[in-house]
């Protein structure tokens, strides 16, 4: 078993869950919970474990790949790149908020197991008062007032804003007054990090606890909706790449659309493989130039930068994830929820570090930016490598998508 990889084990893990919850689900009820109540808290501890990570990972990446940044070199690429990323990642977003709850508002989970969920989750987005959810408090909550405050109560979106406007910040003062706080917030970012991939190593124990339980609860139906779950990532990611990133790589970028598709497929393939697009990156820059005439300057600084603050498969994937976990639990979300939940994963997205799996860590600012149950991430975890190996190839194309672009208008 320790020669598998983390990916093998957790998927062999989320299988016994499975296994064992049909077969809980089947026998008699006094039998069932009191297997559940000795293996849940496990699922809970691990839980606890990557939320106690979030918010100063989150906080730290966020400042860092802010301030971090040669200014000089901001300054010479202008904000188009800046503009077309973001716009890349709006339209990723609001499309997995559209499609997300018209393909899970078919999926159909017994009541009663609906019902034993939201008994359990401390808090979901169903009890949210209304007037909490209003656009125009969503709107005048985005800048903290106490963001100490925010981070205690856990309201991630308030928090990344604070985030990001520190960063410009530190941005616009001198480098000897900036370095030392930048290099603080990087060592916090790598020691989280670190701490993560320790926290992921119980990775296969977590999901069992997690999965066992639920499908105990739901039954079969469980895996018919993972299944939903994973089929809407992977067609998702795929036809918004075709449809927009390649046609806009095209139009805008003046590249025709083979000559594109030829230069991407070698760092779509590593990243497909990977799922780390900081390992596609090579074949980013090496397609860029001998394919698409780049320039050594511009693709050295436009790709990295891309590579590590720009994910556009991860803002539609923490979306659809957020609306099928609210689904899951039988919360129905609100048109303001749901977009307070694209917004998190759109401004989320840029402090996901660029390892496999990353992206779940995400999850859990976007879950609590609804009010929805933490806990949901062990069961996306469980499925998580197939989503996010079409994650992470969406996350390249639309990095040499925007490079491209960028180079173009601004030559």
């Amino acid at each position: 078993m320790s020669r598998l990889s983390l990916s093998t084990r957790v998927l062999l893990a989320l299988v016994a869950g499975l296994t064992f919850g049909l077969l809980l689900s089947r026998a008699n009820a006094a039998t069932s919970e009191r297997v559940v109540a000795y293996v849940e808290p496990f699922g809970t501890i691990f839980v606890n474990a990557i939320r106690m990570t979030v918010i100063p990972l989150v906080v730290s990446l966020v400042v860092v790949g802010i301030a971090g940044a040669d200014a000089s070199r901001i300054a010479r690429m202008g904000t188009r790149a800046l503009v077309v990323a973001f716009l890349f990642l709006c339209l990723s977003g609001s499309v997995g908020a559209i499609l997300a709850p018209i393909a899970f508002s078919r999926l159909r989970i017994d009541p009663g197991a609906i019902a034993a969920l939201r008994a359990r989750a401390s808090s979901v987005a169903g009890g949210v008062d209304p007037a909490q959810a209003s656009l125009t408090r969503w709107f005048t909550d985005l800048v903290p007032a106490n963001p100490i405050r925010a981070a205690a109560d856990g309201a991630m979106l308030p928090l990344i804003v604070f985030a990001v406007l520190f960063g410009l910040a530190l941005l616009s003062i001198d480098v000897d007054q900036r370095e030392p706080v930048v290099r603080f917030f990087r060592g916090v970012g790598e020691a989280m990090l670190r701490l993560v991939r320790w926290i992921l190593v119980l990775a296969p124990l977590g999901v069992f606890a997690l999965s066992l339980p639920l499908v105990a609860r739901l039954g079969a139906v469980a895996i018919g909706a993972l299944a939903a779950y994973v089929a809407l990532i992977a067609v998702a990611t795929t036809v918004f790449a075709l449809l927009v990133l390649y046609p806009a790589a095209a139009i805008f970028g003046h590249v025709p659309i083979e000559r594109f598709a030829r230069a991407v497929f070698p760092a779509q393939a590593v990243a497909f493989s990977s799922r780390t697009s900081l390992a596609a990156l090579p074949a980013l820059i090496e397609g860029a130039q001998r394919k698409l005439g780049m320039t050594a300057e511009s693709s050295g600084f436009l790709l990295p930068l891309a590579s590590a603050l720009f994910r556009v498969g991860a803002a539609m994937g923490l979306t659809v994830g957020a609306v099928f976990i609210a689904r899951l639990y039988g919360a129905d979300l609100t048109t303001a929820q749901v977009v307070t939940a694209a917004a998190t994963a759109v401004l989320t997205s840029f402090s996901i570090p660029g390892i496999p799996g990353g992206s779940i860590i995400a999850m859990v600012p976007v879950l609590a930016s609804v009010g929805l149950p933490a806990e949901g991430i062990g069961v996306l975890l469980g499925v998580d490598t197939i989503p996010d190996a079409f994650r992470t190839t969406a996350n390249v194309t639309g990095q040499m998508a925007a490079a491209v672009i960028a180079e173009r208008r601004r030559g």
